[in-house]
C-alpha cells in the first residue's frame, strides 16, 4: 500500500500539474473541508497569481486563509465573530511575512511595480521554479492549512 500525502506533498503535486497556487493549497485539503477536488479547484480558481495574475495578495495564502474561513470563519454579522476570523487571518499573515518578507506576489517575484497586462500564465519550466519562491509559499500554506483543520477537529 502507498504511503498517505502530507498535505505539502499534495499541494506541491497540484501545482506540478499546473494548478495556480491557490488551487494546488485549496486543493489539497479539499477532502478535510467537506468538498470535492473539482469544487476546490473552481472555488480557488480565480485567487491565484494574485488574484486573477495581477499580482496582489499571494494566491497560496488566499487558498490558506479559505481554510482558515471554513475553520473559524463567521456565521453571522458579529463584529465579534468577523473579530475571530480577521485575528486569526492577521495571525497567518505575519507568519507568512516572517518567512517570505511579504503577502505580495509581485514582490514575492520581483516584478516591476506595473500590473500584469496578460491574463496568461507563464509556461512552467525548470526555469520558471527555480526562479519563484512558489513552491516554498505552497508547501508553507499548506502545512499551515494542514495545522488549522488538525486543531479544528481536535477542539
Amino acid at each position: 500500500m502507498l504511503p498517505l500525502m502530507t498535505a505539502e506533498e499534495k499541494a506541491l503535486s497540484y501545482f506540478h500539474e499546473g494548478f495556480n497556487c491557490a488551487q494546488s493549497v485549496f486543493a489539497a485539503l479539499a477532502d478535510q473541508v467537506g468538498l470535492s477536488e473539482q469544487a476546490a479547484l473552481r472555488l480557488s480558481s480565480a485567487f491565484g497569481a494574485g488574484l486573477g495574475r495581477m499580482r496582489g495578495t499571494c494566491g497560496a495564502f488566499s487558498g490558506l486563509c479559505m481554510v482558515a474561513g471554513f475553520c473559524k470563519g463567521n456565521l453571522t454579522g458579529s463584529p465579534d465573530d468577523k473579530e475571530i476570523i480577521f485575528s486569526l487571518t492577521r495571525q497567518l499573515a505575519d507568519d507568512f511575512k516572517n518567512e517570505f518578507g511579504t503577502l505580495t506576489c509581485r514582490e514575492l517575484l520581483h516584478l516591476d511595480e506595473e500590473m500584469e497586462t496578460s491574463a496568461r500564465p507563464n509556461d512552467r519550466t525548470a526555469s520558471y521554479y527555480n526562479s519563484r519562491p512558489c513552491e516554498r509559499c505552497v508547501a508553507f500554506c499548506a502545512k499551515k492549512a494542514q495545522s488549522l483543520l488538525d486543531r479544528s477537529h481536535n477542539s
